[in-house]
């Protein structure tokens, strides 16, 4: 696995491992790449979470030489460890150090299981 430390997911974004495609069908049957692709929803496991969904301060910007707070978040839902089903429609596949991730907006999330007697 990858050294997350060095990762940061801004905002209401989750990085995820997706889970392998199967190739074949119960019945036996190999399903080429193309249909893999056509999946409307996937799976996979949380690796990052981002800090959430940002709470907006009350104006006062207009006066440059006041000193700023440091923004709030509301925290997402999704946690390290669990597995999420999202809409593969709404995420983005990288590449991070020659293994394949996906972020997802928490919005895009459809369902997360989380198993708490699992240790991370």
């Amino acid at each position: 696995m990858i050294n997350t430390e060095k990762i940061i997911i801004v905002g209401d974004r989750v990085l995820v491992k997706p889970e392998d495609a199967a190739s074949k069908t119960n019945s036996g049957l190999y399903l080429p790449p193309g249909v893999q692709e056509k999946e409307k929803v996937q799976g996979g496991y949380v690796v990052k979470v981002g800090p959430g969904y940002p709470i907006g301060t009350p104006t006062e910007d207009d006066e440059p030489w006041k000193e700023h707070k440091a923004i709030k978040y509301i925290p997402l839902q999704a946690k390290e460890g669990d597995y999420a089903v999202f809409l593969r429609k709404d995420a983005v596949e990288v590449e991070i150090e020659k293994q394949k991730f996906i972020i997802v907006p928490q919005a895009a999330i459809l369902m997360l299981y989380r198993d708490e007697d699992v240790v991370n």
